[in-house]
């Protein structure tokens, strides 16, 4: 028995990731958070979502 990519998706209930998922938005934040390195960040970060959560990176100014 062969299964399509629809029964995966269906059974698993994934979803295409919207297309600003992949996109890092410049975001303030009020509430330190954990940043990729393990960091508290807060501020002005960088924000991306990976699909199951936000991801935080420092915003340096240049």
């Amino acid at each position: 028995m062969f299964a399509l990519r629809e029964d995966y998706q269906r059974i698993l209930r994934l979803r295409p990731r919207p297309a600003w998922a992949s996109v890092w938005h410049l975001w303030r934040v009020a509430i330190p958070r954990r940043s990729i390195a393990g960091r508290l960040v807060h501020g002005q970060v960088w924000r991306r979502h990976d699909g199951r959560r936000w991801i935080y990176k420092k915003f340096i100014e240049h």
